[in-house]
């Protein structure tokens, strides 16, 4: 919410609710881990009414969403939230609860919320619940709001800004709001986009694993562990899954074949194209008989038992819906199995029982159906635990075999069967028989899914008695599956539920296999694009293959994957989930926290560089420790295993301490004998530190570790720093050797590493990048806001007695304060000879020349000569102007937003052009070229 939200909303309470924005966090936050939805609301005049207040509210609310009785909320236990709701709470809360409630109704579980008042804004809330699909969770977030603004008095009805929590069409009608189509809705939608039962298992496996878990698409692609570690899975098909065993499965007869080949009983059967050639192969193998399409499946156009032409026409004709080509083959007697084999094992055997219903005495067969489909374990296709019994061609035929129809009333007890195969996809049940399974099938069964070539394989099994070898009975395998379902193991209509997603995870990730790569991350106001690529640098040289991300770029081993600012959370999980990786270092910035959070749920090594007064005012965070709140969310996910660097000389960075994770590690410019007390203690004590001890060409740079003083490298040596001139080089240099020591990289190959780190623009564009082709040095530089123009400025004033005239162009982006403005203009006089201020491209709302008179006005307010200020509103020209200016002996600072271009520019100066600054009525300075 802007300053000048804030301010209006201050002058102007409504009578209405209004959202002002959302948010979608996917990763860790300022509110906490779990991904969730925001929802800022302004209660207005609402927030004198508590729910206690609202005739007929609580009980109208429980009536129509019993769950919420349930919810313990602050008390802990059952009935809190109706407590709460009954002693008077806000509405912005009850929007919390009924959201997580909405969810849960139509199979989420989700059961963490939280509401919070925004500071300096009565009324304001920032509501926050669960999700597991963020779309679900938004429109679960849009009917609660319906929902309780149904239930308020008319005078407080309408909701402003509804809009903004979801664009998608929320299905329901403008009019009276209705629960149960806002139900219908939302479970729609929940259907579309959850899980399966076999891929929610297999990712609920992984995650109780603490392997990373990543949707790649809305379907079931789901990626686990990150980089070079990471497998994918689809359903039950895995990465290591044969494309071949996947083709041959699909293929019945060259199965069957196969697996006859090898001497495992299988049925005989003829592959037709004709009812003519049905009749001839059911006449050579005699009736009963079986059809089925070649490369069906789920039972798809499976037809059993056949025992007469007609029935065979009537299975050729279900089989031909699926396929041209069809399988005939010898009908065996006895019961249906699935047996899942895993990496070569039997993991689980289930009995699958084809639908059926069982007569009352009172009601149809019609009517018996509906009344199974109401069991609340049946759903849609593979959503839930069981399938809903659809009436179709194959029910009519079964019922009609028995000499029923539909509106037929079986006497209590009969059981009529609705289908011959057993499949879950069509309405049958399972019972769980893994125990029984007699050696020699399980034999037969593994050794069919290694012909085949499967990782993980259903097998369909025929047996009077699995617990009896079929080696003395009729029976065997009737089909080998890619991709089983595993819904009848893990939630069987009878016996022990199998957790069948274990052993996938065993062989996708055995005892000891890592699923992780190191993750580093950085954050701070300054610095952070150098540091990354110092870490980067060394851990290169350590022989890792190193992805990162900076405000320049994604790249990979140096590769340029993406030219873009990439310090948010989007481009951190494109590297995540690239399998080149081997170690993730991410530059990570408080704009991409606020929106969505981290990409990442833990890091390995965390750091934060410092904590300047940039970007305030923007999304609630106004003060310089409301920055540093957001900065911690790094530290704060470090897992336990881990290092949180923090700077020691930076007050707001070193209370980080108290809440980061890890092990602490402090980095101070200072010496171990003039560093701040906690150093000293920490040192004295065995931690991690790094210091700098004085000496020349900058002083040298120390690592302590129990107790031992380990000298690394002279700062000057290290090419970044200019000789040690570049303070804030040897800063990140340190920042970056406690992240890569701590992390286990050896000194030799740090000191290697930070000895051939330069500001070259090929190897750290926009960071203190020097050229010296024009007779005068060049510096380019991304310095944005106050305290990176000071720090600059500091590495400038050390190399002014080597210059005659320093001459330097400066802006600052239009979303910071007007105060950060003038203070860049200050700065910029307390540095240069001649000043040349431009404006950014994105002015941000802005007026053109509006930016370039505060820097005026801050630099005038300094004593600075205002006939050496030039302000000109474009970047090239203002560049232009100064390289023009320059002479021999003259050092010229540029500080761009577009890095790459200006380089190029730079590059293709050609001194004697000429350029020369005439005032103009429409800023106090502008460019003419001459």
């Amino acid at each position: 919410m802007t300053t000048l939200q804030m301010s209006q909303r201050s002058t102007m309470v409504s009578e209405r609710i209004r959202v002002i924005e959302t948010g979608v966090y996917t990763g860790p936050h300022i509110f906490g881990d779990l991904p969730m939805i925001r929802i800022m609301l302004d209660l207005g005049a609402l927030e004198a009414r508590p729910s206690n207040t609202l005739p007929g509210f609580n009980r109208t609310l429980l009536a129509m969403l019993p769950g919420l009785a349930e919810h313990g909320c602050s008390y802990g236990e059952p009935g809190g939230f109706a407590r709460r709701m009954e002693e008077g709470t806000w509405l912005g809360h009850v929007a919390e609860h009924v959201a997580l409630e909405l969810q849960c109704r139509v199979g989420a579980r989700t059961t963490r919320g939280k509401t919070r008042s925004v500071k300096g804004l009565p009324g304001v809330y920032n509501v926050m619940f669960q999700y597991e699909e963020a779309r679900v969770g938004l429109l679960a977030g849009r009917i609660a709001l319906k929902l309780i603004n149904s239930l308020l008095p008319a005078e407080y009805q309408g909701i402003v800004g509804l809009g903004q929590i979801t664009d998608a069409d929320d299905g329901l009608a403008d009019g009276p709001f209705d629960l149960e189509t806002a139900l219908k809705a939302l479970q729609r939608l929940h259907d579309r986009t959850a899980l399966g039962p076999t891929t929610q298992a297999l990712v609920h496996e992984a995650e109780r694993r603490d392997i990373p878990v990543l949707r790649l698409n809305e379907a079931s692609l789901i990626q686990l562990g990150h980089g070079k570690h990471q497998r994918r899975i689809r359903a039950s098909i895995t990465g290591n899954t044969s494309f071949i065993g996947v083709d041959i499965a699909g293929d019945k007869d060259l199965t069957k074949k196969l697996l006859d080949d090898a001497g495992l009983p299988v049925p005989q059967g003829r592959l037709v194209t004709t009812l003519e050639e049905a009749n001839e192969a059911a006449r050579r193998i005699g009736f009963p008989v079986v059809t089925k399409p070649l490369d069906g499946n789920h039972g798809r156009g499976v037809t059993l038992g056949i025992m007469t032409a007609e029935q065979l026409a009537f299975g050729f004709d279900q089989a031909r819906k699926h396929g041209r080509h069809i399988i005939v083959e010898q009908f065996w007697q006895g019961r249906d199995y699935r047996i899942l084999v895993v990496n070569g094992q039997v993991v689980a055997v289930a009995e699958r029982v084809p639908a059926q219903v069982v007569g009352d005495g009172k009601h149809t067969i019609r009517e018996l159906i509906d009344i199974v489909n109401t069991d609340p374990r049946r759903g849609e296709g593979h959503e839930k635990v069981m399938t809903r019994i659809k009436i179709d061609d194959h029910v009519l035929d079964m019922v009609g075999r028995a000499g029923l129809t539909l509106e037929s009333v079986p006497a209590a007890g009969i059981v009529v069967r609705l289908r011959a195969t057993g499949n879950m996809s069509t309405g049958g049940t399972a019972i769980d028989r893994t125990d029984a399974i007699h050696p020699d099938n399980a034999a037969i069964a593994q050794r069919a899914a290694q012909i085949i070539g499967l990782d993980v394989a259903g097998i369909d099994f025929i047996a009077a008695d699995i617990a009896c070898s079929v080696h003395e009975t009729d029976g065997g395998i009737v089909e080998v599956n890619a991709a089983p379902g595993f819904r009848m193991h893990l939630e069987p209509s009878e016996g022990r539920s199998r957790n069948v997603a274990r052993p996938v995870m065993d062989m996708l990730f055995p005892r000891g296999t890592p699923a992780r790569v190191p993750v580093f991350a950085v954050t701070g106001t300054n610095g952070k694009s150098t540091t990354v690529r110092m870490v980067a640098h060394i851990l290169r040289k350590s022989g890792l293959k190193v992805g990162y991300t900076t405000t320049s770029g994604v790249y990979v081993n140096d590769e340029l994957i993406g030219k873009w600012d990439a310090s948010g959370p989007k481009s951190a999980r494109m590297i995540l989930r690239d399998p080149r990786v081997e170690a993730a270092v991410l530059e990570t910035a408080r704009g991409g926290i606020l929106r969505e959070g981290l990409a990442f749920d833990r890091c390995d090594v965390g750091a934060v560089l410092n904590v300047e007064a940039d970007h305030l005012g923007l999304k609630g965070i106004d003060t310089i420790e409301d920055l540093a709140w957001v900065k911690s969310v790094v530290v704060e996910t470090v897992h336990r295993g881990g290092f949180s660097i923090l700077n020691a000389d930076d007050p707001l960075t070193a209370r980080m301490a108290r809440r980061a994770g890890g092990r602490i590690v402090y980095f101070t410019i200072k010496s171990i004998d003039e560093a701040p007390d906690f150093v000293r203690e920490h040192v004295r004590a065995g931690g991690l530190a790094v210091t700098r001890e004085p000496g020349p060409n900058g002083g040298d740079i120390v690592i302590h570790e129990d107790r031992e003083r380990l000298p690394l490298i002279t700062a000057g040596a290290i090419p970044a720093t200019l000789g040690g001139a570049a303070e804030f080089n040897i800063q990140n240099a340190m920042a970056a050797a406690a992240m890569t020591f701590a992390n286990g990289v050896p000194m030799l190959v740090i000191r290697a590493a930070l000895a051939s780190f330069s500001t070259s623009f090929q190897q750290s564009p926009g960071r203190l990048n020097v050229y010296d082709g024009h007779g005068f040095r060049v510096i380019l530089d991304y310095a944005h806001n106050p305290a990176g123009l000071k720090a600059l400025g500091d590495v400038v004033k050390r190399l002014r007695p080597q210059y005659r005239r320093t001459i330097g162009m400066v802006n600052i982006p239009g979303d910071r304060r007007d105060q950060d403005m003038r203070d860049m203009g200050a700065i910029a006089a307390s540095v240069f000879d001649e000043i040349v201020f431009r404006e950014d491209p994105a002015r941000r709302g802005r007026a053109p020349g509006e930016i370039v008179q505060l820097l005026r006005e801050g630099a005038l307010a300094a004593g600075f000569p205002p006939e050496r200020i030039h302000c000109v509103l474009d970047e090239d020209p203002a560049a232009d102007l100064c390289l023009g200016m320059a002479q021999s002996g003259d050092l010229v600072v540029l500080t761009p937003t577009d890095v790459e271009a200006m380089w190029r520019r730079m590059l293709a100066f050609r001194p004697g052009a000429g350029a020369r600054v005439t005032e103009t009525a429409d800023s106090p300075l502008a460019l003419r070229h001459g």
